[in-house]
């Protein structure tokens, strides 16, 4: 291959995946904005919907589900947990690098900007309706204290189990412990699994988007990360992200049809 051919091919790669990186500096971005100086924390409200509505009786007490985990959990379930959540971002970013090198570059851009839009639109969500994560309220209550450090919660568990502090290295860098809603963390790999059901004999891929998706989900609720309200509308933002990307902003962009597959 001629050296400036190699660079083209290079710098088509990069642009392809450039929404990825672009998503990651806007996130840490947010750690010098933070949504609560934009809107009041919501700590107390969320709690309580969360338990009218798929609160657990445990001994007499209705529990949020989080809070029934906290209690309950096994050292299986500690470790599953823990492997579905770390998938969150690498597995759609290897499903993007997996489209681009097996000749479908076009749908490699495309879920790449996808990803980014349907983040962009969480982000919105996170300024409009700041929230507290399950752990918080457990840990510290209803009252909102500024600049809380991010908090392992239940995937402590996975730490002492295999010995590597894992989650309490990453949670340390939490850009915003109030910016639970909607979880984007559901919401990656439902956009990685619509751009799946758009390759033929993909099987594979489709079933291990799936799995790892109901996967995240439960995680999110297991470890205390997040309510089942969040995680529905994080599922909401994926779909309605989706659609609108691909539905409107294909058609209408063009840089975004510019490979040749």
């Amino acid at each position: 291959m001629k050296i400036d051919t190699c660079i083209k091919e290079t710098l088509r790669f990069i642009f392809a995946m450039s929404p990825f990186i672009l998503f990651a500096l806007i996130y840490n971005s947010m750690r010098y904005y933070p949504n609560y100086l934009f809107n009041d924390i919501d700590t107390e409200g969320v709690y309580t919907l969360e338990k009218q509505l798929f609160g657990i009786v445990s001994d007499g007490t209705r529990l949020t589900p989080c809070e029934y985990f906290r209690i309950h959990h096994w050292a299986v379930t500690d470790i599953l947990s823990g492997l579905f959540y770390l998938c969150w971002v690498p597995l759609p970013i290897f499903y993007s690098i997996w489209l681009y090198f097996t000749g479908h570059r076009k749908l490699s851009l495309q879920l790449s900007c996808a990803f980014l839009f349907v983040n962009l639109i969480g982000f919105c969500g996170y300024y409009i309706h700041p929230a507290s994560p399950p752990w918080y309220v457990m840990e510290y209550g209803f009252t909102p204290i500024l600049n809380t450090p991010g908090h392992v919660a239940g995937f402590a568990n996975f730490d002492r189990l295999t010995g590597i502090n894992l989650f309490h290295s990453i949670y340390a860098g939490n850009a915003n412990v109030f910016a639970a809603i909607p979880s984007l963390h559901a919401a990656y790999c439902p956009v990685a699994l619509y751009y799946a059901l758009k390759v033929r004999n993909n099987g594979v891929w489709i079933t291990l988007l799936s799995i790892v998706s109901v996967g995240i989900w439960f995680s999110a609720i297991y470890s205390g990360h997040h309510y089942i309200i969040d995680v529905l509308l994080g599922i909401l933002t994926a779909v309605v992200g989706v659609l609108i990307f691909d539905k409107i902003l294909v058609q209408r962009c063009h840089f975004l049809n510019w490979q040749k597959k």
